[in-house]
């Protein structure tokens, strides 16, 4: 039963540390589905977390916090709209463009406003979202298993790591069901078809990257107001680009990207455990190395699998319309 609590315990870390590699690796399957590559994943959820914490600070409120966050994110999108849709300009240097100033603009303006060094006040009360428990959970936990599962398991996160879960099947529908999704197929393989049907494609990858911002926003907000208790330096830690590497591992499909996502946070949550323990034979394992595993992960399967991912046809490459 002892190994049971631990698997449970392992899981419910994986489904928290898997929230933002979500919602990220969705958002940037939206903009690269419609043919923009999105590097500055990373960008866009450091701002985003910066914001929804500064933002929650002064007002006291979470939700306050996570509608500035979102807007923080939906600015950089937009931007990146605007250079590379509007401009026809490089996709990949604009990405890193917004990673880079996001990076260094974030502490500053932290270190401005707070005077705290580059980071925001701690967060508490109303102005972090808290745990939920589910009905009943208390007395499942009595039950063996099933009981323990449902109290330990799924009950007990907040809002985001809901939001996150439902926000899956819903993009699945939106991409594979409407008629935005399908347009959004269409343009991120074939622009020229699209254009030819009337339909104008920079405004397609407008709206695409518009869901990035949306999506984006709530992932960095669920770092710093919900995961966390106020920014701090460089708090994404190259999540951004573990979601675009969970997106490519799963072919640009929300399910196998899901997956993608919840084995890059099993290795987080395992290295978390591993630190400081003794294991048979090897000993003590570096506490470098144990913080290496999820990015060490990430390579080796980006290094086996990435030639057998075919993204789409037109991704990377400025629709400049035929006169």
């Amino acid at each position: 039963m002892e190994t049971f609590h631990i698997i449970i315990l392992l899981m419910d870390a994986t489904f928290r540390v898997a929230t933002p590699l979500v919602l990220a690796a969705l958002a940037g399957m939206f903009s690269e589905r419609a043919g923009i590559v999105d590097i500055g994943l990373e960008g866009k959820m450091l701002g985003a977390a910066f914001a929804a914490a500064a933002v929650a600070s002064v007002s006291g409120s979470a939700w306050v916090g996570l509608g500035a966050g979102i807007m923080a994110s939906l600015a950089l999108s937009a931007l990146h709209a605007y250079a590379c849709v509007t401009h026809k300009g490089n996709q990949v240097v604009s990405g890193m463009a917004i990673n880079i100033v996001v990076a260094g603009l974030a502490p500053t303006l932290a270190y401005a406003w707070f005077q705290m060094g580059g980071q925001t006040p701690s967060l508490g009360g109303d102005a972090r979202f808290r745990s939920i428990d589910l009905p009943f959970s208390d007395a499942a936990r009595e039950i063996p298993v099933f009981g323990y599962i449902y109290a330990d398991l799924i009950s007990g996160h907040n809002i985001l790591v809901y939001l996150a879960a439902a926000a899956v099947p819903i993009c699945a529908w939106i991409l594979y069901k409407s008629r935005f999704g399908l347009r959004i197929r269409a343009v991120g393989e074939n622009p020229h078809a699209v254009d030819t049907a009337g339909i104008s494609v920079d405004l397609l990858r407008y709206k695409a990257l518009a869901v990035t911002g949306f999506l984006c926003g709530i992932s960095g907000a669920y770092l710093s107001t919900a995961h966390g208790a106020g920014f701090i330096r460089d708090m994404t830690a190259g999540k951004g680009y573990l979601a675009l590497a969970a997106l490519i591992f799963g072919k640009w499909r929300p399910v196998p990207t899901l997956f993608a996502c919840l084995l890059f946070a099993f290795t987080d949550a395992v290295q978390i455990r591993l630190q400081g323990v003794e294991l048979p034979i090897v000993g003590v394992i570096p506490v470098q190395f144990i913080q290496a595993l999820p990015y060490i992960l990430t390579v080796l399967l980006l290094a086996g699998f990435v030639g057998k991912a075919h993204p789409p046809k037109a991704i990377g490459t400025p629709y400049i319309k035929e006169r």
